[in-house]
């Protein structure tokens, strides 16, 4: 067997936080000896002291109380039930003149905020949402694209112990109202425009339209972004609702105070949405103290980040990734925003901005990855890179061709961090480790304090082979429950149905030799030809091989004798037919490197594949339509019209 693709050095490991929190923790005697499998195996026999040391090392503001785990089990299990504390003063702990926010816009304009200059905006506007009658529970939501003001008054929300939601201007004004319908905001941030390819995307009617249809709303304040003109504009018409633009409604609270209610552990800080695209999208509440836990346990722990330097990810407000990038304030460390598009001009816009900002932790999906090697960048032959020492990669498995791909053509020295988690938890329950060597096509480990395993039908763990990825024991970022959910009945069905008091993830995935994970995809899309169970992750690995092709989506089609047949549809680079001769290769290819069950019956060339706002192919959507079946909700897909093609 090949080594690993990067090992750390052990002066690199003896210095990492992570090596340094085993140490504190007395898990180990020096920091040098320190193995993730010890460390993890540790802080899952261990959750309480794990937990309790994580908020201790990292000193988080708020009175922890006498009691780490009340009720231990799944779910109901309680966190830190006498705690009291406030999300935003931990994110604003520090005050000097360091950038804590920098947005980098399409065109390259450039805005820096600073930490105190954060605390001051932050100040105003939860005085000016506290004159708006903004309190404890009231929810708070936003459309707005990347931009510092969404994190503002994300701040500005939770210090007032508010709930926050947001999603990006690219939805439909259906899919808003799905969402912030059900939560009913009393205050609505939204923009009346974006950029995207150098082109100004006007949303004022579509801005209108979602303040109607939700009546809940009592004040919209407008962010300027894009056309200040025509904000301004907007603001003035003659409409039922206060409007107001965003620096006028925050200066408006320049007399205030900044000041944190003092709130419990599971207070609600974050509503965030399901995909949607089986029904309408389930709200999902997250807690405050869990998610900064988690979040900070995992920027500083398995990303090693450190005050003063710069991460990034490419993310959109609707996408959980925004959230936990937000979160990276709480280490001290500056966020680097991005909104437009990441190859425009080119395919070298993202490298470039790693140099120009001096990005350390760079973020992105596994899409990103796989476009930028079939676009054959080089980021190596025409960049610095100095500053990048880690890569993080989600949104979908990423390949083992990709690994080879960042090492040969970004930086052989950096850590590459494949991860898995979701909305469900905002957060990761498999991840990086700055200890551990990266492997080829594995998720380095499973998260510290994430009692992860991998479970056949019958519940026997399973190492080697593929199965369910669950969660044997409760952790502190579990979601404290669905948004008007009766009895919690759709958080039991979600979770807890499949293997009672056992959190389901329906993710596919084996656990190696090595302690990592290889991803297969959802267990709900997974391929069942003659009974075989084969995660659709396996064929996208030989299919995504071929230079001639953009992207796919493979589904299993029932058939009429009640067996199910593999069927997948390619998206074909330029001009580039899908010849007979180019389909024989393919199911060729698959049959040598994985079985003849793998083999598609049928390869078909489409235009588009239909992929959630977050950027992830639904395959579900693609299997409801070839089965004739309506899809739930195509409002919730970025792009309905690409289902046309799948129509039987």
């Amino acid at each position: 067997m090949a080594g690993p693709l990067w090992q750390p050095s052990k002066s690199a490991i003896a210095q990492s936080q992570m090596a340094q929190f085993a140490e504190q923790a007395g898990v180990v005697a020096v920091a040098a000896d320190v193995e993730y499998s010890q460390l993890w195996q540790w802080s899952v026999d261990n959750r309480q002291q794990f937990w309790k040391e994580i908020w201790q090392q990292f000193e988080v503001i708020g009175e922890m109380g006498d009691v780490t785990l009340a009720h231990d089990e799944m779910p109901g299990a309680q966190w830190f039930p006498k705690a009291k504390l406030n999300f935003a003063e931990n994110l604003l702990r520090r005050r000097d003149h360091a950038d804590a926010i920098v947005f980098v816009a399409e065109d390259g304009s450039r805005r820096a905020i600073t930490f105190a200059q954060l605390a001051e905006q932050v100040r105003c506007l939860r005085t000016s949402l506290m004159h708006a009658g903004v309190g404890e529970g009231d929810r708070v939501a936003a459309y707005l694209p990347n931009v510092p003001e969404a994190i503002i008054a994300m701040l500005a929300t939770s210090s007032l112990g508010a709930v926050w939601s947001s999603c990006s201007p690219d939805f439909g004004v259906a899919g808003v109202i799905d969402r912030f319908g059900q939560i009913e905001p009393k205050v609505l941030l939204g923009c009346v425009a974006y950029t995207y390819k150098s082109k100004v995307i006007d949303v004022s009617d579509k801005l209108r339209e979602i303040v109607g249809g939700l009546p809940s709303v009592e004040q919209v304040v407008v962010v300027p972004y894009a056309d200040a003109t025509a904000a301004a504009n907007y603001v003035e018409d003659d409409l039922l609702t206060p409007h107001a633009l965003f620096d006028d409604f925050a200066m408006a609270g320049m007399s205030g105070v900044l000041e944190f209610v003092a709130l419990d552990f599971d207070h609600p800080l974050y509503i965030m949405f399901s995909s949607g695209t089986t029904g309408r999208p389930k709200c999902i509440v997250h807690g405050q103290g869990g998610t900064l836990l988690q979040h900070r346990k995992e920027h500083s722990l398995h990303c090693d980040l450190r005050p003063d330097e710069k991460i990034f990810y490419f993310t959109t407000t609707g996408w959980m990734m925004w959230n936990w990038l937000s979160s990276a304030l709480a280490v001290g460390a500056t966020v680097v925003l991005y909104d437009g598009n990441p190859f425009y001009p080119d395919a070298s816009k993202m490298f470039n901005l790693i140099d120009s900002e001096q990005i350390n932790v760079f973020g992105t999906s596994a899409k990103f990855i796989d476009a930028c090697k079939k676009a054959q960048v080089n980021p190596r032959g025409g960049n610095d890179l100095s500053s990048l020492r880690c890569v993080l990669s989600t949104g979908s498995p990423l390949i083992a061709e990709s690994f080879d791909w960042v090492y040969e053509n970004i930086k052989s020295d950096l850590l590459l961090a494949s991860i898995t988690g979701g909305t469900d938890l905002l957060s990761c329950f498999a991840l990086g480790s700055p200890i551990s060597p990266v492997w080829r096509g594995e998720i380095q480990q499973r998260g510290l304090g994430m009692d992860v395993a991998i479970y056949d039908s019958e519940q026997a763990k399973l190492i080697g082979e593929s199965g369910e990825l669950v969660c044997l024991q409760s952790f502190p970022s579990m979601p404290i429950g669905f948004w008007q959910d009766d009895n919690d009945a759709r958080y039991l069905a979600a979770y807890f149905e499949f293997f009672p008091g056992v959190w389901r993830h329906e993710d596919w995935v084996e656990i190696t030799e090595h302690g990592g994970l290889i991803m297969y995809g959802r267990s709900d899309a997974t391929l069942n030809p003659g009974g075989v169970r084969i995660g659709t992750a396996e064929i996208y690995r030989q299919v995504e091989s071929f230079p001639e092709i953009l992207e796919a989506v493979v589904v299993g089609k029932s058939t009429s004798d009640g067996d199910q047949e593999v069927v997948l549809f390619v998206v074909m680079s330029g001009d580039t037919p899908l010849s007979q001769e180019l389909q024989q290769e393919i199911a060729q290819r698959i049959r040598e490197n994985t079985t003849s069950r793998h083999v598609p019956a049928q390869i078909s060339a489409v235009n588009d594949i239909p992929r959630t706002r977050s950027g992830k192919i639904s395959e579900m959507a693609v299997r409801d339509v070839l089965h004739g079946r309506d899809v739930a909700n195509s409002e919730a897909l970025a792009n309905p019209d690409s289902l046309d093609a799948f129509r039987p």
